[in-house]
Parts: C-alpha cells; structure tokens; sequence
C-alpha cells in the first residue's frame, strides 16, 4: 500500500527536524531512512558561494548589433 501524501509529509519533518519515527512500517521506515540519507549526502557537498562573474561581455553585445 503506498503512503499517502498526509504520512509522507509527517515523515518528512519528523526525518528533517531529526525525530525518531516511531513505527514499524516498512514502507514508512524506508521513506524516513531515503530522506535522512539525502540529507547527510547534502551535508557532505561543498557549498559554492559567491556570484560568478563573465568579464568578457563586450564579445556578447558585438553580436547582438
């Protein structure tokens, strides 16, 4: 049986506020572990911060005259 979206959201913020779930549902219990698992794999990725910048835009606005 799939989970509806009302039990997806609780596990949701149950997995992401880092709440024990307290079931024994299969189903529940692999949704609540697939989010947690994203969540540390996010927390393992670098942030890039900062703004890019493309000095050379005069070579773009020659092409548009």
């Amino acid at each position: 049986m799939a989970l509806s979206s009302y039990r997806m959201h609780k596990i949701y913020i149950a997995a992401t506020m880092n709440y024990g779930l307290g079931s024994d549902d299969r189903e529940e219990l692999a949704y609540y572990n697939k989010i947690r698992k994203e969540m540390d794999d996010m927390k393992k990725q670098p942030i890039k911060k900062g703004i890019s910048i493309n000095w050379n835009t005069s070579e773009g606005r020659d092409k548009l005259t």
